[in-house]
């Protein structure tokens, strides 16, 4: 599970975010870009925008789910 603590500075306020265990495997942004995108220069991935639509909240969800090291977090279920 998503540590709030280790949470990555370049994550944008608000319910989600990737926490330093981010090992950069492509997913999140693959399947929801308009939330999650990579950060080339430290070679993580990052909450760029929260989702603003019921639709890009479940994507989220299923990130969440999907994430193979854990590293999303949901505020509202952590």
């Amino acid at each position: 599970m998503a540590d709030l603590l280790d949470r990555l500075p370049q994550n944008v306020p608000g319910r989600f975010f990737i926490d330093s265990t981010c090992v950069d495997c492509g997913m999140c942004p693959e399947d929801v870009p308009a939330v999650f995108r990579r950060h080339d220069e430290i070679g993580q991935t990052f909450v760029h925008h929260q989702p603003e639509t019921a639709e890009e909240v479940q994507l989220c969800l299923e990130a969440v789910s999907n994430c193979p090291v854990e590293a999303i977090g949901d505020l509202e279920t952590s």
